[in-house]
Formats: structure tokens, sequence, C-alpha cells
């Protein structure tokens, strides 16, 4: 039987749970964390800069949890570690309540909320390569064809559910087909995660955000109030963290895994299972060999490339086009009350506030109504990476157009009511970005680099039942030798390994790594583009971030039409292999 491996409610504890709510919690304590600073621990002033250091500080953080997570995921399960990352925003949401001053204390809490956010943040990534690998169930009596031409039955103790590659079901079936490959399941559940994380800052802004003011409505003061929501959203962590307990056990691949693995190199003898009897590589080489996976697999680093220009987008959507709109009001006395006057200049810049709102309004909805379309396209046309391409190219356009505009408001003498054309490429270049990104590392995780019909041989396709731990991917029989700590990190035809001449059938074992390793580049570009860009605003003007978003964009468009044109070089050498 052809589908996912996970189970329908390992699914919806993915989507609902996972997904949903790895983006509503941090978007809730963003927006709610000014309150906590004025309401509850009273201060009034240097609000802004406060709140600016509890963000840095919190991007900071981010840099090392979120690969260390990875690294923690291939060793302990990413369940444990998605059920660990809720958790503790569950606690940091009550500990802030507490908080008497902003620094130690509330400085302190939010660390805490960045460790469990960058965890459930990662796990969003890891987890999808679990959901989405084929499976082939057979008769556990059939006789398994040895490379030596012989047979036996497969003993009773080795699970009858064989983890195989798409090249492998094909050359098994009879006609030789399949009902639906890795690469189009993976790519159809990232455009539905990124439609649900799109829900989830809904969720946030529609529920969580004015509990503050309902609980105000039945008498509460608002300092109670604000702690109160607090309360009732860090419950709601908790309760993700239940689910997710319950929803992602047993998930496919991740059996071998748990907290013996933090420490001990070697796995123990495991009688019933000899698949799960290999080393466990160092965290080091753990991360090392995600790094270079970014350079050996064309999949997993044009994924980097797109979490890096996704998350980038998010932050030049969310905070410089306001920047951009508030900047332009304030330079031409478009605002009723003077930027100094901090008291009423929100009273004052409310066409301002309501321009921003609505050209990120209309942003975030694109993103959310296509993220599905992003999703079924990058699994139809996976040849050449054309619907990345397309996000490449409408954010060089769209960031490029944004930068040079004279006015944001179309209400303007200088203004165009197609600024909101402008924004609904923006749109679309960050939901494509995000959406094909976790299409590719999903697909380059499953070692699925060609399109569907690419022949591979069987030696590449060959895969165990159980390749979850953290340490080399077996290919052949799983009573074979375990590879040494002293081995290469990842295998290829140059450097054959003891078990197999190709390449391994899956970087399984290091989906928590390539997870943290892709969040680590997001990151990166976050903090590049706040503080590079911000500097830029300043000096060069309000149009600079934008035009920083265009040639990262321009990168991934440069980088996605090379390996096009090698793909497309590779297609020839073939065909001319084949006419020979």
């Amino acid at each position: 039987m052809l589908g996912f491996t996970a189970s329908r409610t390992q699914i919806c504890a993915y989507l609902f749970g996972v997904a949903l709510f790895s983006i509503s919690f941090l978007v809730f304590l963003n927006s709610a964390i000014s309150f906590l600073v004025i309401q509850r621990i009273g201060q009034d002033h240097g609000v802004g800069d406060a709140i600016g250091t509890l963000g840095f500080a919190d991007e900071l953080v981010a840099l090392v949890a979120c690969p260390a997570w990875g690294l923690l995921s291939d060793r302990v399960g990413v369940r444990t570690v998605a059920v660990l990352g809720y958790t503790i925003i569950g606690i940091s949401l009550w500990v802030c309540t507490l908080a008497k001053n902003v620094y130690p204390q509330l400085l302190l809490a939010r660390l805490l909320f960045s460790l469990g956010a960058t965890a459930s943040a990662t796990m969003v990534t890891a987890i999808l390569p679990t959901m989405t690998v084929v499976k082939a169930v057979e008769d556990p009596r059939a006789p398994v064809r040895r490379p030596n031409g012989t047979s036996h039955a497969m003993a009773a103790s080795i699970s009858s559910e064989l983890t195989i590659t798409p090249a492998r079901f094909r050359s098994s079936s009879p006609d030789g087909r399949t009902a639906k490959d890795t690469g189009s399941s993976t790519s159809q559940l990232a455009g539905l995660v990124g439609l649900f994380t799109g829900c989830g800052a809904l969720v946030a802004l529609v529920i969580f955000l004015p509990l503050p003011t309902r609980f105000q409505h039945t008498g509460a003061s608002p300092a109670a109030a604000v702690a109160d929501a607090f309360y009732v959203v860090g419950v709601v962590a908790i309760l993700v963290a239940v689910g997710c307990f319950f929803g992602l056990k047993n998930l496919p691949g991740e059996g071998g895994k748990g907290p013996d693995k933090l420490i001990h190199r070697n796995s123990q003898k495991n009688t019933a299972s000899p698949a799960r009897n290999r080393p466990t590589l160092s965290y080091a080489r753990q991360f090392l060999a995600s790094v270079r996976l970014g350079f050996s697999s064309p999949n997993i680093g044009l994924g980097y490339l797109g979490g890096f220009v996704a998350r980038s987008s998010s932050v030049a959507i969310s905070l410089f086009i306001p920047l951009f709109v508030y900047d332009y009001f304030i330079r031409n006395g478009k605002c009723e009350t003077a930027p100094s006057d901090a008291s009423d200049h929100a009273r004052g810049c409310q066409r301002a506030y309501g321009l921003a709102a609505a050209l990120t309004g209309v942003s975030q909805l694109v993103a959310l109504i296509t993220a599905p379309l992003f999703g079924y396209l990058s699994g139809r046309y996976r040849k050449f990476n054309l619907p990345l391409m397309i996000a490449a190219v409408a954010g060089v356009a769209g960031y490029s157009a944004f930068g040079s505009l004279a006015s944001p408001d179309p209400k303007s003498e200088d203004g165009s009511g197609a600024v909101f054309v402008v924004v609904i490429l923006l749109g679309i270049s960050q939901i494509g970005a995000i959406v094909c990104s976790l299409a590719l590392l999903g697909r380059g995780i499953q070692n699925d680099e060609g399109p569907p019909d690419e022949p591979t041989t069987e030696s590449n396709a060959v895969n165990t039942s159980d390749y979850s731990s953290a340490g080399a991917t077996f290919s052949g029989s799983p009573l074979a030798a375990p590879i040494s700590e002293e081995a290469p990190l990842l295998q290829h035809d140059d450097h054959p390994s003891p078990l197999t001449p190709s390449a391994p059938a899956s970087y399984n074992h290091l989906k928590g790594s390539i997870a943290g390793t892709y969040s680590l580049l997001g990151g990166f570009g976050i903090l590049l583009l706040t503080k590079v860009g911000g500097k830029l605003f300043d000096v060069s003007g309000p149009g600079a971030p934008f035009y920083m978003m265009a040639s990262f964009n321009a990168l991934l468009l440069v980088v996605g039409i090379g390996l096009a044109v090698r793909e497309a070089i590779q297609d020839w050498k073939k065909q001319d292999q084949t006419l020979e």
C-alpha cells in the first residue's frame, strides 16, 4: 500500500499542533510584551529601547538554540523536542508575569521563551520528512532476495513495513508506476504547513491579543488583565505540548532514539533489532554534516538559501513596510502631531497606521491564500525548481519597486493604487520561499534529488526498516557492520562506504541537524536585515532595506538558475550516453 508513513493522528498533531502554534505564541509575546513593561512592571520611559533590546537578545539566543535543538532531536527524537519546546513556552509565559523589572527578570523570562520558541519552530522543519516517506506494506512471509541470489523469509521480529524510495518502489511494482511519489507529498504538505503557520498568526491576533481587553471588561485591573492573558496563553501552550506528546507518538523513523543517546556514542547491542546497532555521531560531526550537505546536495543547499530569504522577507514585510509608511507621513507633515509627542503620536498618525496595516495585511493575506498553491506547484513542477524561481522573480520585482516608491499612500498626489500590486508580489515572494524551501529540504533529506521520472539504480534506493539512529545511514542488509566514528560524514560515490558504493538512501538520521542549520541561516538573515538594513534606512534612505531584500532574492534566483543549468547539462549527457 502506498501513502504517507505517518498516520492521520500524527499528521493532524503536526499541522494543528506544531505548525499552527509554532508562530502564534511568538506573535502574541511580541505584541503583548509592551503591555507587560508599561502596565505590569510600570515602566513608562525607554519602552521602545527595552523592547528592542529584548527582541535582539531573543534573536541571539535563537542563533545558538536552533542548531542545538536540531542536533538534540537527532538523539532524543523530534517528538521529545517539540513537547519540550511548547512546555518551555508555557512556563516562560507564566514566568513573564512574575517579573518586577525589565533587567534582568523580564530579560531572563524572554530568553527562556526563546529557547522554547526555537525548539517548536525548528521541529516544523524536522518533522516534515517523517510524514511523507513512501511506504510499501509487504507480506512478512514473502522471501527477500539477497544480493547473492539466495532468499529467506523475513523474521517476525522485523517490521513488515519497509521504507523505500520512489525509485525502488517503481522498480518493484508490476507496471513501474507509483500512485504518489515522496517529492509531491512533501511539497503538498509543505504548502499546508505554510497555510497553518499563517493561520497561527491569525489565532494570535484574533484570539490571544484581545484577551487583556476582555478580562478588563469583566472588572479586572489592567495589570491583572495582562497577567491573566499570559496565564491563559501559557495553559494553551501546555495543552499543545500534551497533544504533541500523544499525537506524535511512534513517528516513522524515530525508533531507537531516547535519552540514552545524549551521551553514549555507541548503541548497546540490540538482538531484537540489529538495524539499531549503529554508532552515534558526535554533535560537532552532526552539525558539520548538515553544513556540508548544503554544498553537496542541490535540494538542501537551495533550501537553506530559500530559508534565509524567507525569514528575511518576514522582517521586511512586518517591520520595514510600516516604518517606510510612518517615515513618509512624518517627512511630509501628514501627521497631526509632532513625532516627539509620543502620547498622541499614534492618534495623530492614524492614517499612517491604517495604511501600514492595510499593506501588510494584503501581503499576508495573499501569502495565506497562495501557500497551498505553491505546495502543489512545487510538487508538480520540480524540474529546475520553477516555483521557487517564480517566487524569487516576484521578490526582485516587488522589493525593487517598493524601495523606489515616491509615496506608499495611494491617495497622495505622487501615490498610486499600484502599491497594492507591489505588496502582493512581496507576499508571493515570501510564501513561495517558505513553502518551496521546506519542500526542497524534505526531498533533500529523502535524497530525492531528481525529477519524478528520473531513473535511479537499485543500489541508490535501498533503505532499511529503521533509519532513525543519529549514526550512519545503512543500505542493504541491516546485519552489516556499523560504520565507525572515523568514517566519512557523508557517503558519496567518490568515498564508498563498507556497505554500499553509492550515496545513502536518505539523510533522515540528520533531519534535525539539517532543520537546525536551516533555522540558523534564517535567523542570520533576520539579524542581517534588521541591523544592516536599519542602519541603511537612516543613512541611505527608507528604500535601502527593500533593495537589500531585492538583492537577496536576486542571489536566490542566480543560484537557482545555475543549478537548473547544471541539471539540464546532466540530462543532455545522460541522453547522449543512452544514444551511444
